[in-house]
């Protein structure tokens, strides 16, 4: 049974979103939704299978609420939004669009991308700890980044820590130049670089100032107690058993702490255990610890970075 419909938009700059650059959005929505679709003057008309044709009504009527949220529309998302309506979890992709974690200073809404990041961060508010596994290119560090200075901002947290193991992926620390601090800084830019993107670098270098936000490498927190903070340990994958047991025993009463990694990028020396792996068997079921595990669906960089993720997880299990 074919069906014909039809959707007037309020304005020019609404049809121009919904179109995208070159009208690459109505291709993309052409290859996922079997359906003749076409844009004349501000109206969208589509005709083809009944059940086809209301799928696409959804996709279209979410990229529209999307643009009047404040969002742009990007080719993920009409790629990866498409085939969650095609699975039936259109009304958890329109929740997760609804829900904004923060406003960056320059007015850029941060939003999860993907059910699995939306998830990530529901673990990480309901929980104390929360530990979680996954490729490159997932949004771990940036989302958890992100909820650490709206809990500042919001005054749920008095301060924002932030680790990473200062482990030699194939490079020597002694050859670099200057004292520690800088020999270390170059694996602690990326937890900088989202902070800068979130506050601005004037308003970063304020509270780095003012203490209430530290970035430091792992080995620094050893012995203290971290009360009331936003804590996350980045690149845990790269940190030792004992490290780990270290870390996860200086929570402190009102604190929230995020482990984040990627098991499959392990750079410890002489084949030993990744702390990160031992933790997510070690403390699952316990009551306040959340676990997650992305997969290369929940990518959001380009393409091709979920395709090089996935052909390498096939050599693993082929070999």
């Amino acid at each position: 049974m074919t069906a014909e419909q039809r959707l007037d938009l309020h304005d020019k700059q609404e049809m121009m979103a919904l179109c995208g650059p070159q009208d690459e959005n109505l291709r993309l929505l052409r290859a996922a939704f079997p359906c003749l679709l076409v844009a004349r003057g501000n109206t969208l008309l589509w005709s083809g299978a009944e059940e086809e044709c209301a799928l696409l009504e959804q996709m279209i009527k979410e990229l529209l609420f999307m643009h009047r949220q404040g969002l742009p529309i990007g080719r993920q998302d009409v790629t990866y939004g498409s085939s969650m309506v095609r699975r039936g979890k259109k009304e958890s992709l329109h929740r997760m669009h609804a829900d904004t974690l923060i406003t960056s200073y320059r007015g850029r809404l941060v939003q999860a991308k993907t059910l699995g990041q939306w998830h990530y961060v529901d673990t990480i508010r309901k929980n104390y700890i929360t530990l979680a596994a996954g490729p490159a290119g997932t949004g771990k560090t940036y989302l958890a980044v992100a909820l650490a200075v709206a809990a500042l901002k919001a005054k749920s947290a008095e301060r924002i820590i932030l680790t990473r193991p200062a482990v030699e992926a194939g490079e020597k620390l002694g050859f670099l130049p200057g004292d520690l601090q800088d020999k270390v800084d170059p694996y602690l830019r990326p937890l900088y670089d989202g902070l800068c993107d979130l506050l601005g670098n004037d308003a970063l270098q304020k509270h780095l100032a003012r203490g209430t936000i530290e970035v430091a490498p792992l080995a620094y927190m050893r012995g203290r107690t971290l009360s009331s903070a936003f804590i996350i340990l980045d690149e845990a994958q790269n940190s030792t058993a004992e490290q780990m047991k270290m870390f996860l025993t200086r929570f402190g009463g009102g604190s929230k702490m995020v482990i984040t990694g990627d098991t499959t990028q392990i750079d410890l020396p002489g084949g030993k255990a990744s702390g990160l792996q031992e933790a997510m068997k070690i403390l699952a079921g316990i009551e306040g610890i959340g676990i997650c595990r992305f997969a290369s669906d929940d990518v959001v960089r380009h393409p091709i970075v979920g395709a090089i993720i996935d052909a390498y997880e096939k050599y693993r299990e082929e070999k």
